[in-house]
C-alpha cells in the first residue's frame, strides 16, 4: 500500500509531567504510515525559570526530526544570547545551526548513530566505528569540533523535519516554527495560532523560493516539497551566494513573542496530522469539553488521535503520523506593565484566520 499500512498502527508512547508553572501531557501515534517519523521534546525545566517544549515532523526519513529533538533545544542553551535574555535570538539561531551540525564527518556519524535510514548499509557500520571514544557525554555538545574522515565533505541529509517549539519563562511564551507544524494558545476558550503554516501559497514564501532559483510546481517546492521551511532537505540549501535564511527552503523560524495572561489556559503543539483534521478551534473546543471529566492530559491527547485517525486511507486525511503536546498554565500568571492585550490579540487573530484560509 505504499507509504501506508494494511492496519494502523495505534499503539501511544505517552508522557505527563509539571513543575510549578505548568503541567504538560503529550502523545505521539503511528497510525497508517509505514514508519514513525515524528519526535519531540519535554523539559519543563530547561533551567530553573524556563520550561522548553517542541515537536518536530520529520519527513523522508526520522532522523533529522530525531536529531533535532536531541540538539536544538540544547543550542538555544548554548547561544550567548540566551545569557542575556534574548531567547528570540537564541532560539532563533538555535534553527540554523541544527543545519550546520548535520554537516561534515562529525554530522554524518551523529546521523548514522540516529538511525538514518537513508544510509546504505555499510554506511551505518562506518558510522558506528567512526564512534567517539569513551567519555564523550551529551554535556559536552557544545565542542562540534571538525572531525576528518570518508565523509568530511558530506553536505547533510537530504530528509528533514519541522520544528515547531514553545519556550516559557515567567509570564512570557515564545513561540519558534519553520514548517507546518503549529503551536495554538487557548485564551478564555478562543484559538490564536502562535504560528503560521509555511506553506508554497503564502506570498513571501514563493518570493524567496522565486529569487533563489526554486519554483513551485502542483502546490510543491520544486515539485516535491509541500512545505517551504524546514531543518534538513540540504538539496533545497545548495545556493553559496546566499544566506541560510535566502535559501529555496530555510530552517530560518518564525519566531513570536507574547505575554501570558490569567485568560490563557493552554497551549498546544502538534504536527500537521493533526491539523489536517480539525481547525485550530475546533481542537481547543475539544480540548475544554475534555477537561470536564479527564485531568491526565496525556489521555486528552489520545483521545484526540482516536478522534483524527481514519477508518481507511482513502482521502489521506487522519492518515499520518500524530504528534501532540498539551501544556496548561498554573494561576495566577502575572502580566507585565508592558502587556498590551488587544494589540495581542489582533495580531494572534491575524495569523489564525491565515492559517485557516491556507488550510481551506
Amino acid at each position: 500500500m505504499g507509504t501506508y499500512l494494511s492496519t494502523p498502527k495505534t499503539d501511544k508512547f505517552s508522557e505527563d509531567g509539571e513543575n510549578g508553572r505548568v503541567r504538560y501531557g503529550l502523545s505521539s501515534m503511528q497510525g497508517w504510515r509505514a514508519s514513525m517519523e515524528d519526535s519531540h521534546a519535554a523539559l519543563p525545566d530547561l533551567d530553573p525559570s524556563t520550561s522548553f517544549f517542541g515537536v518536530y515532523d520529520g519527513h523522508g526519513g526520522k532522523v533529522v526530526a530525531k536529531f533535532c529533538a536531541k540538539y536544538l533545544h540544547q543550542q538555544v542553551l548554548k547561544h550567548e544570547a540566551y545569557s542575556t535574555g534574548n531567547i528570540e535570538t537564541s532560539v532563533q539561531k538555535a534553527f540554523i545551526r541544527m543545519d550546520d551540525m548535520m554537516r561534515g564527518q562529525r554530522g554524518w556519524r551523529e546521523l548514522s548513530v540516529l538511525g538514518d535510514r537513508i544510509n546504505k548499509f555499510t554506511g551505518v557500520i562506518e558510522g558506528l566505528i567512526w564512534s567517539p571514544r569513551g567519555g564523550e557525554g551529551s554535556h559536552q555538545v557544545d565542542d562540534w569540533a571538525f572531525e576528518e574522515g570518508p565523509h568530511s565533505d558530506f553536505t547533510g541529509p537530504t530528509s528533514g523535519c519541522t520544528a515547531c517549539v514553545a519556550i516559557i519563562r515567567n509570564n512570557q511564551l515564545i513561540v519558534a516554527n519553520a514548517g507546518d507544524s503549529r503551536c495554538v494558545i487557548s485564551r478564555k476558550g478562543e484559538a490564536y495560532n502562535l504560528s503560521r503554516d509555511h506553506k508554497p501559497g503564502l506570498e513571501i514564501e514563493r518570493e524567496r523560493i522565486l529569487k533563489a532559483g526554486g519554483f513551485i510546481h502542483s502546490g510543491r517546492v520544486n515539485g516535491s516539497l509541500n512545505l517551504t521551511r524546514a531543518i534538513g532537505d540540504m538539496e533545497f540549501k545548495q545556493n553559496k551566494f546566499l544566506s541560510a535564511e535566502k535559501q529555496i527552503v530555510t530552517a530560518n523560524p518564525d519566531v513570536n513573542t507574547v505575554e501570558l495572561c490569567d485568560d490563557d489556559d493552554f497551549i498546544v503543539l502538534a504536527c500537521d496530522g493533526i491539523w489536517d483534521c480539525m481547525s485550530s478551534q475546533q481542537l481547543v473546543d475539544f480540548i475544554h469539553e475534555q477537561l470536564n471529566s479527564e485531568s491526565k492530559l496525556s489521555s486528552i491527547c489520545e483521545r484526540v488521535f482516536d478522534r483524527c485517525l481514519a477508518p481507511s486511507t482513502t482521502t489521506g486525511e487522519g492518515c499520518d503520523n500524530m504528534t501532540m503536546i498539551l501544556v496548561q498554565f498554573k494561576k495566577p500568571i502575572q502580566p507585565s506593565a508592558a502587556a498590551a492585550e488587544p494589540d495581542l490579540d489582533g495580531k494572534l487573530k491575524t495569523a489564525a484566520a491565515g492559517n485557516e484560509s491556507d488550510s481551506s
